[in-house]
């Protein structure tokens, strides 16, 4: 348990980094030198969540990094589906993509894909570190 936590805990500041600087790099494309990179306290324990990889992690580590990174992409957009529901059930959710014509209930843009491949291979690399 203890190390779940400590793995929870990691993911979640993880996230909340990377969080921080797509939106900030997003405000860098409008020309907004400020940089305001922002995110919600409710992305914490959703990006914590990815701690749940860890077993998955160690059991396809030796498949090839397309096959991992597909995995991971799917088990994040699933994730993301699931809780931005429940968030937006209760007028909680930080994020709407219903203005993307790639959007999947307002709740998933599927042309973040390559950004959700990508971050599973991080938090792959953060849980074996743990290890």
């Amino acid at each position: 348990m203890k190390k779940f936590i400590h793995n929870y805990i990691h993911c979640g500041l993880l996230g909340w980094f990377l969080e921080i600087t797509f939106t900030a790099f997003h405000a860098f494309r409008r020309r907004d030198m400020r940089l305001p990179g922002i995110t919600s306290i409710w992305m914490f324990p959703i990006y914590g969540l990815a701690a749940l990889l860890a077993p998955l992690s160690r059991l396809i580590q030796h498949r090839s990094i397309l096959f991992r990174g597909l995995v991971y992409t799917g088990i994040i957009f699933t994730g993301e589906f699931a809780t931005g529901l429940w968030l937006r059930r209760r007028g909680l959710c930080p994020w709407n993509y219903e203005r993307s014509k790639w959007n999947l209930a307002k709740v998933i843009r599927l042309d973040y894909a390559p950004c959700w491949f990508l971050t599973g291979l991080l938090f792959e690399r953060l849980l074996m570190e743990n290890e």
